[in-house]
């Protein structure tokens, strides 16, 4: 319950985007493999990024 107005950190938000971004290349694959393979690479540099945040 305390844990409801607690603001996400920069981390977990770009966690989340992640998230959604592999979820969304998941979805695109069995459609459009070019869109899939994009969106892939979009949650690889950001993972790159997040990485980054925490060295």
């Amino acid at each position: 319950m305390f844990g409801l107005f607690k603001k996400k950190s920069a981390k977990e938000k770009m966690m989340e985007q992640y998230k959604k971004l592999m979820e969304e290349s998941f979805r695109l694959s069995h459609i459009d493999r070019k869109e899939s393979n994009f969106k892939q690479h979009e949650a690889e540099e950001l993972m790159k990024k997040i990485e980054a945040m925490t060295d």
